[in-house]
C-alpha cells in the first residue's frame, strides 16, 4: 500500500463541477492499493499517517506536531496510478494495482480505520473511481511517500559476487515483520540511506 502525503493549508476534490469534499489545514493524502495488500498494509499506512510529525509547534520547533495533535484534517483520494509499472516503454502498466471491486472494499476499510483512530468528521474523501479535479495549496511545501513495504519491487536475489548478503539493507527507521521489510516515511527526492554489501 502507498500513499502520497502533502501538508496543506486547503484542499478540495470536484467531480462534475461539484464539490463533494473539502479540508482546511491538514493532510492530503493520495492512496495506492497493490494487488496482494491486506489489513497489514492497512495497519501500516493508518497509523504512520496519523502519527508522522509534519506540522510546526507553537514556537516554531519544525517536525513536532502529527495531524492529530494540531487537530488538523485530513482528505483522502484513491489513486491506483502510484502502482504504475513506467520501466519498459512509455505506456504505464497498471497489473501491479488492485482490481477495482477489492480496492473498493478494502480502501473502505482503509477510511473506517482512519476514522476510529482519529476523529469520523475530520476524515473526507473523494469519490471512489470517479474523475475527480483535485485542488490544494500545499504548505512549505512538504511531501512525502509511505511504502507499507520496502523492498517489494527490487529483486533481493542480486548480490555481489563473492557474497551472499544482498545489496540493500534495512535503513534507519526500517524493521522486518512477518517476513516483509516496512518501511517508514521518506521525504521526497531524499533516497533512504542504504548499506553497502561487503565486496571481496
Amino acid at each position: 500500500m502507498r500513499a502520497v502525503v502533502q501538508r496543506v493549508l486547503a484542499a478540495s476534490v470536484t467531480v462534475d463541477d461539484e464539490m463533494v469534499s473539502s479540508i482546511g489545514r491538514g493532510l492530503m493524502v493520495l492512496v495506492g492499493i497493490g494487488t496482494d495488500d491486506t489489513l497489514d498494509d492497512v495497519a501500516t499506512i493508518t497509523n504512520k499517517l496519523l502519527s508522522l510529525r509534519v506540522f510546526s509547534d507553537e514556537n516554531g520547533g519544525m517536525w513536532k506536531k502529527s495531524v492529530k495533535d494540531i487537530e488538523g484534517e485530513i482528505l483522502c483520494v484513491s489513486q491506483f496510478t502510484l502502482f504504475a509499472n513506467t520501466s519498459k516503454g512509455s505506456k504505464p502498466d497498471f497489473h501491479r494495482a488492485m482490481g477495482s471491486e477489492r480496492s473498493r472494499e478494502m480502501y473502505g476499510v482503509f477510511l473506517d480505520k482512519m476514522r476510529s483512530l482519529y476523529s469520523a468528521e475530520r476524515i473526507q474523501d473523494g469519490r471512489f473511481g470517479a474523475m475527480m479535479n483535485v485542488s490544494l495549496t500545499n504548505e512549505g511545501p512538504v511531501t512525502f511517500t509511505l511504502d507499507s513495504r520496502k523492498f517489494e519491487y527490487i529483486d533481493q536475489s542480486r548480490s555481489v559476487v563473492g557474497s551472499t548478503t544482498p545489496t540493500s539493507r534495512p535503513g534507519k527507521g526500517v524493521k522486518a515483520s512477518n517476513n516483509r521489510t516496512k518501511r517508514s516515511a521518506e521525504p521526497v527526492g531524499e533516497p533512504q540511506e542504504q548499506g553497502k554489501a561487503p565486496i571481496d
